[in-house]
């Protein structure tokens, strides 16, 4: 499955930002639920609950997504259409409700997808449930599902295949791409709820880090700088942005892996885009798309050819 921009979304700013907030999202039926963390914490998952046996697609939201995000929705539709079961876990503090402990989430959290890929699919087999098991993570969550996916190398393979899209392979490159020019409208959509919710965990954790530095930040090194690195156990923002990168470990995945960027995403230029992985990753690069896009057909459009295209590759690869 080819992917062909539209003639009338002709950069990937337009491919990016068009498809989040112009294209209807179609409507999906979630039921939630509320997990305890080991730490003390809780995530809430939104489930679509399918047929008995039927496969189970699991899928991780980017920075400050949801399952209301246009993708999920998206995704979670053409899965429910097809009588599939479908998770998407909320990253701490992303389902509308501030989260308890003294942390956030961030691209490297394989222990946080570790604990809910685990306990979903233990939950599965209790319930003699014989339908495969999917993983997919976008942007930032598709960036955790790779680094657990190369940590875990064949202690992963309970999960039959996954697929990352636009996730940022090399978070350094990314966050230089993020902090200039017309980019930084980007960067300023993410800062306007994410300082607000820094502002209320200081309130709950006094002294957690530095409110003045917060309110100073202006991009996403800086912040991450003051409150990403530091709580999740990162020296600053270069270690955290070299260590969490998941372009260290797509040699070592041994789940099949669907590894999709397009070249023109600004969040990531196609030039930094990782040319190495292990036999069991395929590295798609289509040249457009935008970040997260990949809109199709004539206006208003529809963001239906990335559900298609993620279901194909799990259903021939899983």
């Amino acid at each position: 499955m080819k992917y062909t921009a539209p003639f009338w979304l002709p950069s990937g700013h337009l491919q990016t930002i068009y498809p989040a907030i112009a294209i209807s999202k179609p409507a999906v039926r979630f039921r939630r639920e509320r997990w305890d963390t080991p730490d003390g914490d809780f995530i809430d998952i939104d489930f679509v609950d399918g047929q008995p046996g039927q496969p189970l697609v699991v899928l991780f939201h980017g920075l400050e997504g949801s399952s209301d995000s246009h993708y999920a929705r998206a995704l979670m539709a053409d899965v429910q259409a097809r009588g599939w079961s479908g998770a998407v876990p909320h990253f701490r503090g992303c389902s509308g409700e501030a989260n308890r402990a003294p942390r956030f989430y961030h691209s490297g959290d394989a222990a946080e997808i570790d604990w809910i890929v685990r306990r979903l699919h233990a939950r599965r087999q209790a319930a003699g449930s014989s339908g495969k098991f999917y993983a997919a993570g976008v942007s930032l969550g598709g960036n955790a599902l790779l680094r657990w996916l190369g940590e875990s190398q064949h202690q992963a393979e309970f999960v039959d295949a996954a697929c990352a899209v636009s996730a940022p392979l090399d978070l350094a490159q990314g966050g230089v791409s993020l902090s200039s020019g017309f980019n930084m409208i980007y960067t300023r959509m993410f800062l306007q709820t994410l300082k607000p919710k820094c502002v209320a965990k200081l309130q709950q954790f006094p002294g957690l880090f530095d409110l003045d530095a917060l309110h100073a930040a202006r991009d996403l090194y800086a912040f991450d700088n003051v409150v990403t690195a530091p709580l999740h156990g990162y020296r600053n923002t270069d270690d955290y942005w070299n260590r969490a990168s998941a372009k260290h470990v797509l040699s070592d995945i041994t789940v099949p892996t669907l590894v999709l960027n397009a070249k023109n995403d600004p969040f990531l230029p196609g030039r930094h885009l990782p040319q190495r992985a292990s036999s069991r990753v395929v590295l798609d690069y289509p040249e457009h798309g935008g970040h997260v896009g990949f809109a199709v057909g004539g206006p208003p459009g529809r963001i239906n050819w990335l559900p298609s295209k993620l279901i194909h590759f799990l259903e021939q690869h899983g």
